[in-house]
Parts: C-alpha cells; structure tokens; sequence
C-alpha cells in the first residue's frame, strides 16, 4: 500500500528518464520502456512537468492514448516557488491541467508540491516555497482540487530543511504522500543547499505515524551508486563526493558478483518504511537491470548492517 491509498508496485517508473534528464534517449524507446514497466509489473508512473519540458508526460500520453491499464496510476507535480499568496491557485490549476491535457487523461492520482519547503519569507524562490505560503495557499488549493476530483491526493517533495518539513507533516491535513531521499548514504547530493543534515530517516518514520505513502527517490544517488558515472561532472560536485564515499559499496558488489546499480536498489527496497521506490531509468535495457535487482530480493539483514556501518559512516 502506498500510505493509505491503494496498492502499488514495489518499483515505480519516474520521469526523469523518460524526459531524458538522466541522459539521451528517444520518445519511441521511452514509449516502449513505459509499456515494458506495465507488463512487467509496474503499476504507477511519477512525472512532473520539469522532467524533459513535459516530455515524459507526452510519452505516457502516447503510450496510453488517454486510456491508463487497469490498476495503473500517475503522479505528476507542480512547482509552485514564493509567489504572491493570490496567484497560487491559478498557478496550480494551471499546470495540472497542462500536464493532464500532455498526458491526455482527466485526472491524477497524486499531485505532488515539487521543490523545497522553507522556513522563512526570505529564503523563497523558484525552486523554494515558505511553509507559511504551504499553510495559507497552497495546501488549501491542493484540497481543493482533490474535492474537485481532479487529483485523487496530494504530497510533498519532502527534501528540504528537515524542520520544516517534519512540521508540516505533523501538521493538519497532512500530505497523503512524500517522496524523499532513499539511498544508503542519506544524501540527497547536489540537492542539498542547507546545513542542516538530511535526516531522510527521520522523515520516513514520522510519515509512516501520519498514514503518508512513501516514495524513495535518488535510490542510486543520481549515479553515485553505480558502477561509474555515465556522464561528465566537476569532481568537486555533490554527486562526484557521494560517488567517492561509495568506493566500499562498489567493493561489497564486486563480492557479490552484481552491479553497483543492483545492490543500491537492493538496499533501497530494504529500507524499512518505503512504499515504493522511484527508478531513474531512460530505456529498456536500464529497466530490464531494475527489474533484475528486484527479483533477487531484498537484502538479508546482515549485508544491510555492513553496508551501513561502511558506508553511513564514510566521511564527506
């Protein structure tokens, strides 16, 4: 179950590769990867409006035509930022509907905020939405659109200022869903801008008292928990640490006979708490390895006690 709202797959498909954020590929090879995922098992897709310009929804709306299989679910979200207390409503209503005209259906099952929660009016920004304007705003209009019947429940991208966003989820209505960190180093990686640790933990346990779904994301790191980064970036970047700090993860897989990739999953389908973990795959051959690791199983619980006692206490 995610949360309380319906059953769900163990791996969920997101968008991010379909809309070739994590790398080249093709609408027909994304077609044809979202129509793998159902027959093999995969009952919800994730998708925003920021991954590829509305790309990965156009392939779900060229996969489908409109017509979801049976027992098959969408999110999609919305990145609201610090506007005008006024301008929030229209501003969701707006790319809801832009991203369900994309995806060709009328309505979707969650409605995510997608980007950061802060503590103050001064921290706001594109990617930043103050919890005040949350309480006032936002999560006003996101009832509302549930009411409606527009959306089917609404969450949070609960990476952000752990404070704050443990607040919120202790707070009236609470998010249905949370989509939040998930991988065996903790890190959110170059989406962390705060001093703060991430505490993604902590943040699993409370939504899990409050009946939220959770949906794990950044499961390999954004590429550092894999067997090498597939793509050019600063050694200084957030990413290239994290990669560095897993140099005992990839000697345990080594071990072990399997990738990088594999165990990373392994672990996340571990983790106590998680509903469902979000896969950044861009092809069917990506998919085919996720599919893999899964069907092995999670992992025993002595390899998670060394992966953690090597890896969450590898310095930064």
């Amino acid at each position: 179950m995610l949360g309380r709202l319906w059953p769900v797959s163990a791996l969920t498909l997101g968008g991010g590769g379909l809309g070739q954020v994590w790398g080249p590929t093709t609408r027909q090879e994304a077609v044809a990867t979202v129509r793998e995922a159902v027959a093999s098992g995969i009952t919800l897709f994730d998708l925003a409006p920021r991954y590829g310009d509305g790309e990965a929804e156009r392939v779900i709306g060229e996969a489908f035509g409109g017509r979801l299989p049976g027992g098959v679910r969408v999110t999609t979200k919305c990145r609201v930022g610090n506007p005008a207390a006024g301008e929030v409503s229209g501003r969701l209503e707006r790319s809801l509907q832009e991203s369900l005209d994309r995806m060709r259906l009328a309505s979707a099952d969650v409605f995510f905020l997608h980007g950061f929660l802060v503590a103050a009016d001064s921290q706001g920004g594109e990617r930043r939405t103050p919890a005040a304007l949350f309480r006032d705003a936002v999560r006003p209009a996101l009832e509302r659109l549930a009411a409606q019947g527009r959306i089917g429940a609404w969450g949070i991208t609960a990476v952000g200022v752990p404070d704050v966003v443990l607040k919120v989820l202790g707070e009236d209505p609470a998010p249905e869903a949370i989509q939040v960190i998930t991988n065996s180093l903790d890190s959110p990686g170059e989406m962390k801008w705060f001093e703060q640790d991430a505490r993604p933990r902590e943040i699993i346990g409370f939504a899990r008292k409050r009946g939220a779904g959770v949906m794990g994301i950044r499961v390999a790191g954004a590429g550092a928990l894999t067997d090498a980064v597939d793509r050019e970036l600063p050694a200084g970047s957030p990413i290239m640490k994290d990669y560095r700090r897993a140099a005992p993860l990839r000697d345990l897989a080594r071990e072990l006979g399997e990738t990088t990739a594999s165990l990373a999953h392994r672990y996340a389908l571990s983790m106590p708490g998680v509903d469902t973990i979000v896969l950044g795959v861009k092809n069917r051959s990506e998919l085919r390895q996720c599919l893999e690791a899964e069907s092995r199983g999670p992992l025993p619980p002595e390899t998670v006690e060394h992966i953690d006692s090597k890896i969450l206490t590898a310095p930064l």
